[in-house]
């Protein structure tokens, strides 16, 4: 029987789809022409047209690879930029990107924060596995630059910068400009890159044909009514309630601290996190002065403005996180020679950096420096952020934190981090603190309510799982919850214990797996827990769970990643390969999501 809905053969339509619009339209005038006997091809050259050139304006993809935002909100502005300078800018967050699409892109902008141990953020890690595969794609068409974002006090700086922009250029990528390193106080340095890659573009972009301005943006930021309290502009929070949740013999301090965001306007979901401004021991000021000579009273200038150097030390400047530059400039200044011979050695001078704090070199090679001199050795504080263990559908205008406090003994004296020792020992009960809300889009709870979670995470890594069940509870989703928690101690270290037993007893924990890692002489971790598990997580998942996993990036967070490997080759009957494939799968439809630091 004919076709009557199109009765063009086979071969009129692939000619078709090669057209572009305006041969498209001259061919559709042509032939309404030639159905009404006329002879149009006397009015138009055929050949004229069809060899007419195709050439496009140029065409920007700007990605980022965000995990607190930081990326992402520098990418955004990049692409005003360029839009405001008349270039065609797709921006996309690699959340939104299917990986294997750029080996078809012609000029990618990438900025890259860091996590961990130097790896890319969750939502850049199937791209940078991509770019490191066997299947990795050819990239000789494409033009690229990257902009890493990073902390030098960790000894990976700006690793997945510094690595999407070697992959990019060993698969045949052209570099526009080199790779961008900013550290923690990163907007001069974000800025400048800006500049010199719009300036690129433009003179790129000006031998295209003119460029429509309004290009697609998918993963930027929606517009909606904000806060007028941000990372610049954070809000004095009420403390209510400090109250350690780990037993007093336990090794470690966890604090469950609820916070009053009334009148605030901030909103936040299960899974954002909570920024948090810290002023630092007075005691440790007073040290590191004492250190290096200095009374406190001493008139210094930080941003512009005129302290004396003990207000400065306390209140803006990093003393708690070392650094290589801190240690390098120190040495400049104090001339010692055993501390000159670890900075020429660069594993030593990085194992100085991770275990000794700033006040104990200056402790250890002793020298007086000038007020001046001191404070452009530091680095701004930065805030800490934190993982949010509450739903607002559960405590309203209240947000909740799990703070783990650092603390350690050095050199016969016990420091205490920097935020973590302000919130646990310095703010009083119905104290301020200053704080804002950063969005974690890429640690969400699933939209469909009959969907199951397996939730997977140990010590302080379990508080966004608290806001999980919460907002599970107050939707009363059908779908299954299950919770695989580690930690030292089940006596000692139950974190939420009380909570978890009532979900359960309330029907939204439906299975739940604990590994108390010393309360036998085997080691017991989570990682455990999944492979004991196999057959149920691999059934979990071919019901369409989503599995996340929250804590620490460099140990945890890793074993965990290869016992679901291990599980998915097992169960599923796949090739190591294979079982890679399928769980880059699930984090490419986001069914398999990590916040992990």
């Amino acid at each position: 029987m004919p076709n009557t809905t199109n009765p063009l053969p086979p071969e009129t339509e692939r000619l078709l789809a090669k057209l572009n619009p305006i041969q498209l339209a001259w061919l559709s005038g042509y032939a309404w022409a030639k159905a009404q006997g006329a002879g149009a091809e006397s009015a138009v050259n055929f050949d004229q047209v069809f060899d007419a050139p195709t050439a496009e304006p140029l065409k920007v993809t700007v990605l980022s690879a965000s995990q607190t935002g930081n990326a992402k909100s520098v990418a955004n502005k990049l692409a005003d930029r360029l839009k405001a300078e008349g270039i065609n800018v797709n921006r996309v967050s690699l959340t939104d990107y299917k990986a294997k699409n750029i080996a078809d892109e012609k000029l990618v902008l990438l900025v890259s924060s860091t996590q961990g141990e130097g790896e890319a953020p969750e939502e850049g890690v199937v791209l940078l596995k991509l770019l490191n595969g066997k299947k990795a794609p050819k990239l000789e068409g494409l033009q690229f630059a990257v902009l890493g974002l990073g902390d030098s006090s960790y000894p990976n700086f700006c690793q997945a910068g510094k690595d999407f922009d070697s992959r990019f250029a060993a698969l045949g990528g052209s570099r526009l400009l080199e790779v961008g390193l900013a550290d923690l106080d990163f907007r001069a340095t974000a800025d400048k890159w800006i500049d010199d890659i719009t300036a690129i573009v433009k003179e790129k972009a000006a031998a295209f044909p003119s460029t429509p301005v309004g290009a697609s943006s998918a993963g930027a930021a929606k517009p909606a009514v904000e806060s007028q309290y941000n990372k610049d502009n954070p809000f004095p929070a009420t403390l209510m309630t400090n109250q350690r949740i780990t037993d007093k013999s336990s090794e470690k301090d966890v604090r469950h601290l609820e916070f009053d965001l009334s009148g605030s306007g901030l909103t936040y979901q299960p899974g954002d996190v909570l920024g948090v401004y810290f002023e630092n021991d007075p005691a440790l000021a007073a040290e590191i002065l004492a250190a290096v000579g200095l009374k406190g009273d001493e008139e210094v200038t930080v941003d512009g403005n005129l302290f004396d150097i003990s207000t400065a030390l306390q209140t803006k400047l990093e003393l708690t996180q070392n650094t290589p530059a801190f240690v390098k400039g120190y040495a400049e200044l104090a001339d010692n020679a055993a501390l000159n011979a670890i900075v020429e050695d660069a594993e030593k001078l990085q194992t100085l950096v991770q275990s000794t704090p700033i006040v104990d070199v200056l402790n250890e090679f002793p020298a007086t420096v000038a007020p001046e001199a001191l404070v452009n050795l530091l680095r701004p504080i930065t805030p800490r952020l934190y993982s949010i263990s509450s739903s607002p559908a559960e405590v309203g205008e209240e947000v909740h934190l799990s703070v783990g406090v650092v603390r350690f003994e050095h050199n016969g004296k016990v420091r205490s981090g920097g935020a973590s020792g302000y919130l646990a020992d310095r703010v009083e009960e119905d104290g301020q603190v200053r704080v804002f809300v950063e969005h974690n889009d890429n640690f969400r709870l699933p939209q469909d309510h009959g969907k199951p979670i397996i939730m997977i995470g140990s010590g302080t890594g379990i508080a966004p799982f608290r806001a999980f069940l919460q907002q599970r509870a107050a939707d009363e989703a059908e779908g299954k919850n299950w919770l695989i928690f580690g930690n030292q101690h089940f006596a000692l270290d139950f974190l939420y214990q009380a909570e978890w037993l009532q979900f359960a007893k309330d029907g939204f924990l439906n299975k739940y797996s604990f590994a108390w890692s010393r309360d036998q002489e085997e080691k017991i971790y989570v990682q455990h827990k999944i492979r004991e598990n196999a057959a149920d997580i691999w059934q979990w998942i071919q019901d369409g769970a989503y599995i996340y996993v929250c804590g620490d990036a460099g140990r945890m967070a890793k074993d965990v990643d290869k016992a679901l490997l291990d599980v998915i080759a097992q169960q599923g009957k796949l090739s190591a390969e294979e079982a890679e494939e399928f769980l880059d799968g699930l984090r490419e439809d986001k069914r398999y999501q990590r916040d992990v630091y």
